[in-house]
């Protein structure tokens, strides 16, 4: 055990320990199932949803709130997955638009539930204060660990890129 350690400094690194397996946990399950990861699963629902199925690049990584590089790879593995499909941008050869395919759409319709639902549910159920004070402490929780940088979208993922130097 570290010096200076209590036992609320454990609960508190268990408890920790406990969310960080979950979500990982979560993400293989989603991906052993329906064969996506969890931010390309959500980068499908998106292409789901938008106007003729199609998005850029650009309105994508807005949507996931993930940086250039990592939508990048995102779109790449689901091209290759025959889930999307990229088509070049009538007006623009030099940029294209990414569309989803029969195969993408058809684990979009079988709606896997992931554990980032079951949160946002959670959280919309908090009287302001509870809602305050949660996202209080993982402000104090995010500068501890010094992950103000990470790149995370607004969803349940273990995926995140970590900016050069970390």
């Amino acid at each position: 055990m570290s010096e200076g350690m209590n036992s609320s400094d454990r609960d508190i690194l268990a408890d920790l320990r406990r969310i960080i397996r979950a979500v990982n946990l979560e993400g293989k399950r989603v991906e052993k199932t329906y064969g996506v990861s969890i931010p390309q699963y959500l980068c499908l629902r998106f292409l789901n949803e938008a106007p003729n199925f199609t998005a850029s690049l650009k309105e994508i990584r807005a949507a996931l709130q993930l940086n250039p590089s990592t939508i990048t790879g995102i779109v790449q593995r689901l091209e290759r997955g025959g889930y999307a499909a990229r088509l070049p941008k009538q007006d623009d050869r030099r940029k294209s638009l990414i569309i989803l395919t029969e195969r993408g759409a058809a684990i979009v319709r079988d709606n896997p539930q992931i554990l980032h639902r079951k949160l946002l549910t959670r959280l919309q159920e908090l009287d302001d204060a509870a809602y305050e004070e949660l996202q209080s402490a993982f402000k104090v929780i995010i500068a501890f660990l010094d992950v103000e940088a990470v790149d995370a979208a607004p969803i349940v993922t273990s995926e995140a890129t970590f900016p050069a130097g970390n």
